[in-house]
């Protein structure tokens, strides 16, 4: 039988961001009961060292603030659709206050060592100014970065002698830092699968990282939870940390490491629960319904309707078939004709804003000539073989003009990904921002890689979430972020870990 419900206040528990990235994380613990205005969680301090994850994270927290008193004003939409400018924006009455209030509690800072004060300055200012409820719980929330822990990181770094000195291995420490300082009751710490296997000379990382966590010091205990695997968490092994998103109605196969610590004397006053898996949600899902439109041509002076046209029946030639001629203007919504399932409606319900009346940050980027055909004749492929295929499918004439294709130390066979229409998409990662090849969008007539936009919607953003920054910027944040939606299960998986009431209706604003 549980224990009876601590008792709290009306209050929303505070919320520490640390490597906020653009907020996703964030997204998803301020969206518990928000809809309501019985605000579960309340962010009360953010931080961020990258100055464009800062513009997008002050944005959003001010529309979540505009969205607290009871309606978002026009002047919102009406600057993230680009109908008016900043200056005007800012100039709004109800925007002006609630950008203030935003920029007082994310904070542009590079954590580390050189910055520790600074931070537990602000911390300790944050939780004093906020009590949540009669126990003085909050929660800590964030990821360190994790490029000296992936896969591809150590890869490209593979003879450098000062990898292992590189001080994004030791990042954790300065969250380590705030839990030893400020004892958050939970805990929620987020890092890449490359962790498991990664070594510090000849440490494993993970263990380390695990080892610390459960003691930050002698008179401070936390147990470590799995969310995906319900045992005992002395019983946990390893992988069972990790979070595989695409079974959890995330259309995106990210698998990433997801702790959840439990400060010792709370233990008694929480239960074990864990995430319920749902229905595959797809690309075609997630993005099927945006409006088509064309690659540009690269570079720009070769840019026209007719040139793209052109270059789109060379590449059906190139396959024996015949195309008509299509401009750009003519392109129509792709709908999504399938079956609908629960966890397709509830990201559905998640992402979409009735107010959003024409996509955001939804332009293609422009590409060669060459990988514009490439692309064309990669994603027709993958229609008929239901998976990216190789770029050994391409006609000779679309082969890369590299010395080593066709023999059989041919480098990166996957170096053209298409993603495909009915699974989930692969990782977006934050080198979508520099590689369009990896990310090639399944309509084999549109000939592109994916926009800002279908990358926020693989990760689950929210459609009126925009980025700010150049559009090489808008990518590195997507890519860098936690899906918001799972972040949502995740909060509530928190919710019901000490016990408190919510209701789980996702939908919009």
């Amino acid at each position: 039988m549980k224990d009876a419900e601590p008792s709290r206040s009306n209050l929303p528990i505070p919320v520490i961001d640390l490597f906020a990235g653009p907020g996703g994380l964030n997204e998803g613990f301020s969206s518990i009961g928000e809809d309501e205005d019985k605000p579960i969680f309340r962010t009360v301090g953010s931080f961020e060292m990258e100055s464009n994850a800062v513009s997008t994270l002050t944005l959003r927290s001010a529309y979540r603030s505009l969205k607290r008193s009871g309606r978002v004003p026009q002047a919102y939409y009406d600057y993230i659709s680009g109908k008016t400018s900043r200056q005007t924006f800012e100039e709004h009455e109800e925007v002006a206050v609630a950008l203030a209030e935003a920029r007082q509690h994310v904070h542009r800072v590079e954590l580390g060592k050189k910055t520790r004060d600074e931070v537990d300055a602000k911390i300790a200012s944050a939780l004093e100014a906020v009590r949540a409820d009669e126990q003085g719980d909050w929660i800590l929330i964030g990821g360190p970065p994790c490029q000296a822990y992936s896969l591809a990181g150590r890869s490209r770094r593979t003879n450098d002698v000062q990898f292992a000195f590189d001080h994004k291995h030791f990042l954790y420490e300065e969250y380590l830092h705030i839990i030893e300082r400020f004892r958050p009751a939970v805990f929620v710490m987020e890092n890449v699968k490359g962790l498991l296997s990664s070594t510090n000379n000849g440490v494993g990382m993970f263990s380390q990282i695990l080892h610390d966590l459960r003691h930050p010091n002698p008179d401070l205990r936390y147990e470590i939870r799995s969310l995906v695997v319900d045992e005992e968490p002395h019983k946990l092994r390893p992988r069972d940390f990790v979070i595989p998103a695409e079974k959890y109605g995330i259309p995106q196969k990210r698998h990433r490491i997801i702790l959840l610590g439990i400060r010792s004397d709370v233990v008694e006053r929480t239960d074990r629960t864990v995430l319920e898996e749902a229905s595959p949600v797809t690309v075609r899902d997630a993005v099927g319904d945006l409006p088509r439109c064309r690659s540009r041509i690269s570079p720009a002076k070769l840019d026209s309707d007719e040139a793209w046209v052109a270059l789109r029946n060379e590449a059906v030639a190139m396959r024996y078939e015949s195309v008509e001629d299509t401009k750009s203007e003519d392109f129509t919504v792709i709908k999504d004709a399938h079956e609908v399932n629960t966890a397709v409606k509830t990201y559905r319900e998640w992402v979409e804003d009735s107010r959003v009346t024409s996509p955001l940050q939804h332009k293609s980027r422009s590409h060669m000539g060459t990988d514009i055909q490439r692309y064309a004749h990669l994603a027709w492929k993958a229609e008929t073989l239901g998976k990216s295929p190789k770029f050994t499918d391409l006609p000779e004439d679309l082969l890369p003009n590299h010395k080593n294709i066709g023999k059989d130390n041919t480098p990166f066979m996957d170096r053209f990904r298409v993603q495909v229409w009915d699974s989930p998409s692969t990782t977006i990662v934050s080198h979508i921002s520099k590689d369009g090849h990896y990310y090639i969008h399944p309509d084999e007539t549109q000939m592109r890689s994916l926009t800002v936009r279908e990358a926020a919607r693989l990760q689950t953003f929210p459609d009126n979430y925009f980025f700010e920054g150049s559009r090489t910027m808008q990518f590195h944040q997507v890519g860098n972020a936690v899906p918001p939606l799972l972040a949502r299960f995740i909060a509530e998986k928190v919710v019901e870990t000490l016990r408190l009431n919510i209701d789980k209706d996702v939908s919009g604003s």
